[in-house]
């Protein structure tokens, strides 16, 4: 059964938790957003090295639980990697969520979440 439109019918954003150059990569493609002020977010998170794993969990917190108007989060999957014990138990629908290869970190699909559930739905 389908979903009611009520529940994707405002999701029309792009959200990204990447390293510097995945995020700038996709800011120049256009999906870039801030909301109006005064709490003026964004839907993106630039990662680096310094980041810790706090601000990592907020920012999917956010973009998970709080924006509505997020439908598909994209996170590199090293980055991933960082909270995987959030990414791995996260079943909502909406928004959804893609783990994506970054210039320095192939993708393994092992790791992927996503895959995994799908190969036990077909009990591989």
């Amino acid at each position: 059964m389908a979903a009611p439109a009520s529940t994707y019918k405002d999701r029309e954003f792009l959200a990204v938790i990447g390293d510097e150059d995945s995020v700038t990569g996709l800011l120049l493609a256009g999906i870039g957003h801030v909301t109006q002020p005064p709490d003026s977010q964004k839907n993106f998170l630039v990662v680096d090295s310094k980041t810790d794993n706090a601000t990592i969990e907020e920012a999917f917190d956010r973009f998970t639980t709080q924006r509505k108007d997020i439908g598909i989060l994209l996170i590199n999957q090293h980055i991933a990697e960082r909270i995987r014990h959030r990414v791995d138990t996260y079943t909502a629908a909406f928004p959804a969520l893609l783990e994506i290869p970054s210039k320095d970190h192939p993708y393994d699909p092992e790791k992927d979440s996503v895959l995994r559930r799908v190969r036990r739905l077909f009990g591989e």
